[in-house]
């Protein structure tokens, strides 16, 4: 499972360049399902199983990861670019990046010993920051990247203890959960959606849903793990190595009762997510149609939206038992 994790997370893919995950998903799924690929890049999927419910069932992880984008090339060689996803400045500056898989360049910004007093203790803007490719000038810059390519920060994937450390875990680790079910799970006939874009506004999730027309979803995600230092318990969000956080309600979606209730009560590894905020491709999912019963799972994770997120391996193994007990229980009407 931890293989097939680190191959996933170590493919580039911002929101809206996320062919090369979609090209590695659909090799690995193309004998266990029927699939598709529709004009914006989701692959919708449907695996047949030994019983077909009377409820249609859809199960989503996006493909894509934040990322950078070039925005302008100064006539100095340096690269402007815009974020694509949220992300901290913090968690920008002097990193390295790569763009298009092949250049390397690094976050760069004003040094410090040319800052004022004041400056020193704020972090800079994300327009006074630049990608340096070593580039002399604008003519040489433009031989290696043009306007609107992408750019992802560098990192490795390791196993830290109880725990893994890459870029991409948001929502890598949903794709790979989705992969296992669809090469394992039998039981019944369910539809899977690896779509795109969630990271710039959940728009891929909008148009898998109307082409499934489901009656129930499960989005499985990544969420928020505030447990750290200094941080106070009732601000943690969800605490790592207690399971896939379930929620009640976020920014984007209040969720069916029934659904949270059954996931909770399941037996399995799981906890509440604890704030209400953020958002997932359910914001989507259970407004398209006449409407879907939608749960979200997600893994609590630190520092999302870094290079150096971190998800405890005993928290992806419980969202992928509570998906498949989840699309059981649904499938077989013992959720009501």
């Amino acid at each position: 499972m931890l293989d097939m994790l680190k191959q996933l997370c170590l493919i580039d893919g911002i929101s809206g360049d996320e062919a090369t995950v979609r090209n590695f998903i659909i090799s690995q799924i193309k004998s266990f399902c029927e699939y598709k690929v529709d004009n914006l890049g989701n692959i919708i999927c449907f695996k047949k199983g030994e019983k077909t419910p009377k409820r249609k069932i859809m199960l989503d992880a996006h493909t894509d990861e934040v990322g950078l984008i070039i925005s302008s090339i100064t006539e100095s060689g340096y690269l402007k670019f815009k974020t694509v996803g949220g992300i901290d400045t913090a968690a920008l500056l002097l990193r390295r990046v790569l763009i298009n898989g092949k250049v390397n360049g690094v976050i760069g910004g004003k040094p410090f010993h040319l800052l004022d007093a004041d400056s020193r203790k704020k972090l800079p803007k994300k327009d006074d920051l630049y990608i340096d490719i070593g580039a002399k000038n604008r003519q040489e810059a433009e031989q290696l990247v043009s306007l609107g390519d992408s750019a992802v920060i560098i990192s490795d994937f390791e196993i830290l203890g109880d725990c893994v450390k890459s870029k991409a875990l948001d929502d890598r680790i949903g794709c790979l959960v989705l992969i296992k079910l669809l090469k394992e799970y039998n039981n019944y006939d369910f539809y899977v959606t690896f779509t795109v874009q969630e990271e710039v506004g959940l728009r891929g999730a909008k148009t898998a849903a109307f082409a499934v027309k489901p009656d129930f979803a499960i989005a499985l995600d990544s969420t928020t793990a505030a447990d750290i230092a200094e941080t106070p318990k009732e601000s943690s969000v969800c605490v790592q190595g207690k399971g896939v956080a379930v929620s009640f309600m976020d920014n984007a979606t209040m969720y069916d009762k029934n659904l949270y209730n059954a996931a909770l009560n399941s037996g399995i590894l799981c906890q509440p997510k604890s704030a209400v905020a953020g958002g997932n491709n359910a914001g989507s999912i259970h407004l398209s149609g006449e409407g879907v019963r939608t749960i979200a799972l997600s893994a609590p994770c630190r520092y999302i939206h870094t290079a150096n997120s971190i998800v405890n391996i005993k928290d992806i193994e419980s969202m992928y038992e509570l998906t498949k007990y989840m699309l059981d229980n649904i499938a077989n009407e013992n959720i009501k």
